[in-house]
């Protein structure tokens, strides 16, 4: 719901704050002080045209923000879309901008970042609907009809149970469509995929074999260095140069030395024992150098074998993966498919018949939704009329209309195809004739104005509770009717604002005595400029507007407008059944 709204240097709005609390509004005032202005402005946080006459005179932009309280249903439509574009914050409250400046750029934002317009407009139109000469009206969306409807009939079992079966169909679809494909390139696919199994197997590919071949290249390819560089370090350990001694005669040594110590200073028995077992490590060290040495290769055939084993693996790896397991893996994935284009005319029967027994079935899923559909829009009609009448608007009528298209791969429905999509096999959409005689026309066809907004209260008044949009906004719904009427015009609005927030712009003191909440719109002159000005009546205030806007402040019109409070309070009190 809309909670707050503020406005600087737009149009004659010079500053302005307003505070909404009540679920139904009105804003009153004479005619030019700029009631329709306020409306104008939150058509911009909709994602309205903006226009540099917007900007009030001597300044450089114009600012226009609302802030909202979102409920956890309509939060929930909108939070995948916060989420994508990062402008999730706080659950349930949300602030759309929209600033215009004087030289035509204009900057969109919700939640304080700047976004697309489209963005802001789609945002926008899930939280309000402007009803007179707007755009932004969920009604004339002939999209979202059906869930309209489907929403008014309780059709969700039903539409479930379709939605169920449309799904499956289209995986089976998906999955046809692929091995229809797939059957088209069998023989050539048939031949690349054998070609590539027979390549991999052939090699006899062994795991940790390229880590093996990398080692046995380096021995190859280094075999002498490696064979002297052993040799010299086994010759440093145990073999005497030019009596020199050798690092074993030496450990030999000190185990001797060691030994003698010890029989002095029996506490270091432990030393020529730990000398002894070096001693021994030392010879063995110099053994397995020798027989290093010994298994060195000097065999320029094997380093070419081995390059050329290497080189296999390589381009295999260039072609199939990064590395061997890959290569393996990609093999492996190769025979599966060859499979599956093998046994593909065995699964492409069971697909089939598996379609066709979903068509069968969705037929009979999506006839029982039509059937569903039909009687939901009978009894949406009929109430709808009904409002029209409350409203003087006798003779109008109203109609939903759902069309089925032929498609020969669609579902059975009484022994024909016929067109699906994810909701349904209908196409639906809502038909008014506001007046007598008229035939039945598209409702994004009618024309606009007061009859328009009082077609929409009808409409709005059976939809409230199928109709998710939070706040609605009605300008120039009293045009063309009088007082009586405007009696029931606004029983009707704060009625349906038991389920949404109710703005009403009016002229009718009889609309205005429903209000849960009352403003004055008023133009003023300050130092020879033109400003609107708007503020909250108590109760005081308001009876002496309803007086004004009955003819005067009269002790006649003071005691009509009392009585018409009164009044309105009574039927406050004792709704009827909507």
């Amino acid at each position: 719901m809309l909670r707050h709204l503020r406005i600087r240097d737009f149009a004659i709005i010079d500053e302005l704050e307003l505070e909404l609390a009540g679920e139904f509004v009105v804003l009153t005032g004479e005619t030019g002080a700029g009631k329709s202005i306020l409306v104008d402005a939150v058509e911009l946080i909709l994602g309205g045209r903006a226009e540099t006459t917007f900007v009030r005179a001597q300044a450089q932009a114009a600012l226009i923000e609302a802030d909202f309280s979102v409920s956890p249903e309509t939060y929930a439509v909108l939070q995948p879309l916060l989420e994508a574009e990062g402008l999730a914050d706080e659950a349930g409250q949300l602030t759309l901008g929209r600033e215009i400046r004087r030289e035509g750029r204009n900057i969109c934002r919700v939640n304080g970042r700047s976004v697309s317009l489209n963005l802001l407009r789609e945002i926008g139109e899930r939280l309000v609907d402007v009803h007179g000469q707007s755009e932004h009206l969920s009604l004339l969306r002939v999209g979202e009809h059906l869930d309209l409807l489907d929403r008014f009939g309780h059709l969700d079992g039903v539409r479930a149970e379709y939605e169920a079966g449309y799904a499956l169909l289209s995986q089976v679809r998906k999955q046809l469509g692929a091995l229809r494909q797939t059957e088209r390139d069998a023989a050539r696919r048939s031949e690349f995929l054998a070609f590539q199994i027979q390549e991999i197997e052939s090699a006899k590919i062994r795991p940790g074999e390229e880590t093996a071949l990398a080692e046995e290249r380096t021995r190859l390819a280094n075999a002498e260095q490696l064979a002297s560089l052993a040799a010299e370090a086994a010759s440093s350990l145990d073999e005497a140069i030019d009596e020199r001694p050798t690092a074993v005669d030496r450990l030999g040594e000190a185990v001797a030395g060691l030994q003698s110590l010890a029989r002095v200073d029996p506490s270091l028995a432990q030393l020529p024992l730990e000398v002894q077992a070096l001693l021994e490590q030392t010879a063995d060290l110099a053994k397995r150098l020798r027989q290093y040495r010994e298994t060195i290769e000097f065999n320029p055939h094997r380093l070419d074998e081995v390059e050329e084993r290497l080189g296999l693996l390589k381009g295999l790896m260039r072609k199939y993966g990064d590395n061997l397991p890959a290569v393996l893996a990609h093999a492996e994935a190769a025979r599966h498919e060859l499979e599956t284009i093998t046994h593909a005319e065995e699964r492409l029967a069971e697909l089939s018949a598996q379609e066709d027994q979903l068509l069968h079935a969705l037929g009979a899923a999506a006839q029982a939704l039509s059937q569903a559909r039909a009687s939901a829009g009978e009894r949406l009609a009929s109430g709808i009329e009904g409002e029209l009448e409350d409203l003087r608007m006798p003779g109008a009528r109203f109609g939903v209309e759902l069309q089925q298209q032929a498609d020969p791969q669609g579902v059975f429905i009484d022994g024909q195809r016929v067109a699906i999509h994810a909701h349904g096999a209908d196409r639906g959409e809502f038909l008014v004739a506001p007046n007598p005689g008229e035939g039945l026309k598209p409702l994004v066809k009618i024309a606009s104005g007061g009859e328009t907004s009082r077609l929409m209260l009808g409409l709005k008044s059976v939809l409230a509770r199928a109709d998710r949009t939070p706040t609605l906004i009605f300008d120039e719904i009293d045009q063309g009717i009088g007082g009586r009427v405007g009696g029931i015009v606004g029983f009707k609005l704060w009625r349906l604002a038991r389920q949404h927030q109710v703005l009403c712009v009016t002229h009718l003191p009889q609309l205005a005595a429903y209000a849960d909440q009352h403003f004055r719109v008023e133009k003023v002159q300050r130092a020879g400029r033109t400003f609107t000005t708007i503020g909250p009546l108590s109760q005081a205030e308001r009876l002496a507007e309803l007086a004004l806007m009955l003819g005067g402040a009269g002790e006649a019109n003071a005691r009509s407008a009392a009585e018409l409070v009164a009044q309105a309070e009574a039927d406050k009190a004792t709704p009827p059944a909507p």
